[in-house]
């Protein structure tokens, strides 16, 4: 088991090094001057655009600028915004309770709804609500985000007038962040409109955004049950003369889920990069629009900070599910 969790721990290293290369060199691929755009219309002079490439490292070859990069992130500085003049860390964690409560309820939408369609339609094969089950999270796999957020605004937030267009919380509340999570602060204020409210507004981001995690929860826990229900304790159990019901969710469903919680934890990494598209479509402030912002903008700390935490996330949550994994299925360790 442990040399299982020293292998795993030590592909962290180079992926880690080879994210801070995509971080720092992809950005400078795109066109534009960072430094024009932050003068905007004003427009800068000759002396003073050089003392900007001098005060930002912009004179120096990309080489060292990346050297210096490394070793700043090495030592927990991921530097400061060229935009807005704060460090990236505070600009980050300030942001990120926005999309870690997006994200939360968008998986917990995805695992209420897809865990027990996937049941029954593993139990109902070959019915008609297996192949509506199917064909469904297909389309639901298959329809991009962005098109799928703009269908559901034009339907309920255009045409019906259900659900808001963007934002957190309308303009009326007056609610003191807290620990950053809408819902929470404001239960911590005792006001349950304005709680209402922001359940409100996390509808339409929180489908959008969990679709393709429901999809593909759907697909593997129906996949995953058809093999467990074919077991031979699966059919003893059902000789012995149990009901239905508690062959399927005692005997079955605990095998089954081994897979299905594998899956939901590498949906991390769909919510996430998912989240820069949904957030910008509902306006919603977290690091997703964030990060978005800083790219047409060409805030170099910005990107490679924002990008390198987030894909640190991810890394860390993989490699968790992986070890976890090899802990619940023993046979994993000897691969």
């Amino acid at each position: 088991m442990l040399l299982h969790l020293f292998r795993r721990i030590g592909l962290v290293i180079p992926t880690f090094l080879g994210i801070t290369v995509l971080a720092f060199f992809l950005i400078r691929l795109a066109p534009g001057d960072p430094i024009l755009l932050l003068a905007g219309e004003r427009g800068v002079s000759a002396e003073r655009y050089e003392q900007l490439r001098i005060q930002f490292g912009f004179d120096r070859s990309l080489w060292v600028q990346y050297w210096d990069y490394l070793t700043s992130v090495l030592s927990g500085d991921l530097g400061v915004s060229v935009v807005s003049k704060t460090p990236v860390l505070t600009e980050f964690l300030n942001l990120f309770p926005a999309t870690l409560e997006l994200a939360t309820v968008a998986i917990i939408f995805a695992v209420l709804i897809g865990l027990p369609a996937g049941v029954l339609a593993a139990v109902r094969r070959n019915s008609l609500f297996d192949y509506a089950v199917m064909g469904t999270s297909l389309v639901g796999y298959s329809m991009p985000i962005f098109w799928w957020a703009l269908l559901l605004v034009l339907l309920f937030s255009v045409n019906l007038g259900w659900m808001p267009v963007a934002g957190r919380l309308d303009f009326m509340y007056d609610v003191e962040p807290v620990t950053g999570f809408m819902l929470v602060d404001t239960l911590l204020a005792g006001d349950g409109e304005a709680f209402r409210d922001a359940l409100h507004h996390l509808v339409l981001p929180a489908i959008a955004l969990g679709t393709i995690p429901l999809a593909v929860i759907a697909r593997m826990t129906r996949s995953s049950m058809l093999e467990v229900l074919r077991e031979d304790y699966v059919r003893t159990a059902r000789a012995k003369g149990l009901s239905p019901m508690r062959v399927v969710f005692k005997h079955a469903l605990r095998n089954a889920l081994i897979p299905v919680v594998t899956v939901i934890g590498l949906q991390v990494s769909v919510l996430l990069t998912g989240a820069i598209l949904t957030e910008t479509i509902f306006s919603w402030p977290g690091i997703g629009k964030w990060l978005l912002e800083s790219i047409y903008r060409r805030d170099y700390p910005a990107v490679q900070g924002g990008v390198l935490i987030v894909a640190s996330i991810v890394i860390i949550v993989n490699t968790f599910v992986d070890i976890l994994y090899a802990v619940i299925n023993p046979r994993i360790r000897r691969r």
